[in-house]
């Protein structure tokens, strides 16, 4: 069930088995996902989901209105980064409800033109108790713009474990599948080059959750840390891509690398805040 007005969107719904199960079958591994069982860190990206309608998707695969909304006409939508703070891991099996809004709007220059940067605020709910508080950061490039900048030399990754992730255009398409993510970049070959791309672009998010997921593996918790990410450079694909240590060690964050070794995305862990 979703309530909307101009400045707010309200969504409640069961927490299901089914997004866990599928996500972690897209992965190759094994977590629980019976009732009662938490939902990992970050895998909240599969719930509580803007469904919307065909007439109103744009013609890149994001609607035209809503939160948020392109601040003008051919306007260009790139996922920045953002925070997560998880104060207690979502249970399946029980209603949970999530409340959208808008924290912030920027207006900036860029090496490619204007860009307006939105910061779109999440926060769920469980039980009466927040369970996550997140900050989504968006920005919109003018339409016209040339390609984006290359990533520049990265330094040596620390030594610590790693992950590794085999991303092929079937497995893009079932992360878009599983969190109702409709933009071209990630599926329409042909499309791709109209936003600067030369192939199809791994998600952000998916980047984030594998750098949160190894963390999760190597047993470091995220309840009750805030675990910020920032995307460095488009990786695009299909490739192999590796999560390693962040500059200060995996229990500060870690870092998303091509399979050139180019950071494309990077993140950090640090204690949580009183919610509010």
């Amino acid at each position: 069930m979703t309530d909307t007005n101009p400045t707010t969107t309200t969504r409640t719904e069961v927490i299901a088995a089914e997004p866990v199960e599928s996500l972690a079958a897209m992965l190759d591994i094994e977590v629980p996902y019976g009732a009662g069982d938490p939902v990992p860190p970050l895998w909240h990206w599969m719930y509580l989901l803007d469904r919307r309608r065909q007439s109103d998707l744009g013609t890149d695969g994001h609607p035209t209105s809503g939160i948020p909304a392109p601040p003008g006409p051919g306007r260009r939508r790139m996922f920045a980064g953002g925070r997560v703070t998880t104060y207690r891991p979502l249970v399946i099996g029980t209603e949970a409800t999530k409340v959208t809004s808008i924290a912030r709007t920027v207006e900036k220059e860029g090496r490619t033109g204007p860009l307006t940067f939105v910061t779109v605020l999440q926060q769920i709910t469980q039980g009466g108790e927040l369970a996550v508080r997140e900050e989504q950061d968006i920005v919109y490039r003018a339409p016209g713009t040339g390609a984006l900048p290359h990533a520049p030399e990265p330094p040596a990754p620390p030594a610590g474990p790693t992950l590794r992730l085999d991303v092929d255009e079937r497995m893009l398409f079932r992360f878009s599948a599983l969190t109702y993510n409709t933009h071209r970049i990630h599926y329409d070959l042909g499309y791709v080059p109209s936003e600067g791309y030369d192939g199809l672009v791994i998600h952000g998010p998916l980047q984030a959750l594998m750098m949160g997921d190894h963390l999760r593996r190597e047993g470091i918790s995220l309840v009750g840390r805030t675990f910020g990410y920032r995307l460095v450079s488009p990786m695009v694909g299909p490739q192999t891509f590796t999560v390693v240590p962040g500059q200060d060690g995996l229990e500060r964050g870690a870092e998303s690398r091509s399979a050139a070794g180019a950071v494309c995305a990077v993140s950090t862990v640090s204690e949580a805040d009183t919610p509010r």
